[in-house]
């Protein structure tokens, strides 16, 4: 098995660059030092050539060699150490045919489930979206880690969200399985959520501004906490944890499927998804013929979009048209700060360049 990456380095600090003296103009030669001292994300996570980096521009920028964008992707640090920072508007261009914007990593190599394959990071979220109708359960969230199909239908096996209301403190953790629908229809499908911390994605508000009970048991904006994707022999084990929470664990099938009749589907999904015409069904081995690889990043899950398109997924939020300035200045965002993440994929990865060609 290739290990690309290891635990990110904090031997590299962050610093400012410093006024001069007087604040005097700085000379070319004090010019080229200063671009020396830059710190890049890549400088202290060596697995970056391992995946292309989406920006919340919709634009491919590639591996994030010695790249930075100063709207999307950057580096910051505090008093817990050198982060690397994700953030994506609630409008903007997106990839390929999504409603939300993201910037996010993708795996360069797609991996099949009977094979070994591993995602692990430490990250805290720093915002998500200010506005939204409450009633749409996309609303206010953000999905940090991914698996995507590469193949077929493109829907995905997992997605790790945090979700938080406005004036709450504490945000909930959960994560989805999608069907890969059975046939070429893929209108049908559906997600089904589990609850980490906090509560699932099915919990939301009664009116447009009126929020549920706040979790709990919750994560705060700030509140690091971590999660390993771990997929071998057709299986995908999930652990999650933080410092003052209970670590939880889960196992999911890629390969055999749950949900093959329509009596299947869970009560949550025929509450949330069948009354919107999704109640579709899986095909009996799930992902077992499909190329699978990973995202990390800040899939930014509130959009502009009116709730009368889609009452799932369609937030409604404030997006000033598309003025991204606009946006971070009234806390129209998502952002996600990560400290530690490491990819590992067995040797019978193969490249994922039909999934880009098709989505860029």
């Amino acid at each position: 098995m290739k290990i690309y990456s290891r635990f990110i380095s904090t031997l590299i600090p962050f610093s400012v660059l410093f006024c001069l003296i007087n604040c005097t103009a700085p000379s070319k030669k004090e010019e080229e030092k200063a671009a020396e001292q830059k710190v890049y994300a890549s400088d202290f996570i060596p697995f970056f050539n391992h995946w292309n980096l989406i920006l919340g521009d919709g634009s491919n920028a590639g591996p994030a060699i010695d790249f930075e964008h100063e709207d999307f992707f950057f580096t910051a640090s505090d008093e817990a150490g050198d982060w690397v920072v994700f953030k994506a508007p609630n409008a903007g261009n997106t990839h390929g045919t999504s409603n939300n914007t993201r910037t996010e990593l993708a795996q360069l190599k797609k991996w099949y489930p009977m094979s070994n394959a591993k995602l692990t990071a430490t990250l805290k979220v720093m915002n998500v979206s200010a506005t939204g109708d409450a009633r749409v359960a996309a609303t206010h969230a953000v999905v940090v880690g991914q698996i995507h199909s590469a193949d077929g239908h493109e829907n995905e096996p997992l997605k790790i969200f945090y979700k938080k209301f406005p004036g709450h403190t504490k945000g909930s953790v959960f994560w989805h399985y999608e069907i890969n629908t059975e046939g070429d229809d893929n209108s049908g499908r559906w997600d089904y959520s589990q609850a980490v911390w906090g509560h699932d994605f099915s919990v939301v508000g009664t009116e447009e501004n009126v929020y549920p009970e706040e979790p709990e048991e919750g994560i705060e904006l700030g509140e690091e906490f971590s999660y390993v994707i771990e997929v071998r022999d057709g299986l995908m084990y999930l652990t999650f944890s933080s410092e003052g929470h209970e670590t939880k664990t889960f196992t999911k099938n890629l390969t055999q499927s749950e949900y093959t009749t329509p009596d299947d589907i869970p009560l949550q999904t025929q509450n949330l998804f069948v009354p919107i015409g999704q109640g579709g069904v899986e095909r009996e081995n799930a992902y077992a013929e499909e190329g699978l690889f990973f995202k990390l990043g800040s899939y930014n899950q509130t959009n502009g979009k009116s709730p009368e398109v889609n009452p799932i997924w369609c937030s409604g939020a404030e997006t000033f048209d598309g003025d991204i300035q606009k946006q971070y200045e009234t806390g129209n965002y998502a952002e996600v700060w990560f400290k530690v993440a490491t990819i590992q994929v067995g040797e019978d990865a193969v490249s994922n360049e039909g999934y880009f060609i098709k989505n860029d």
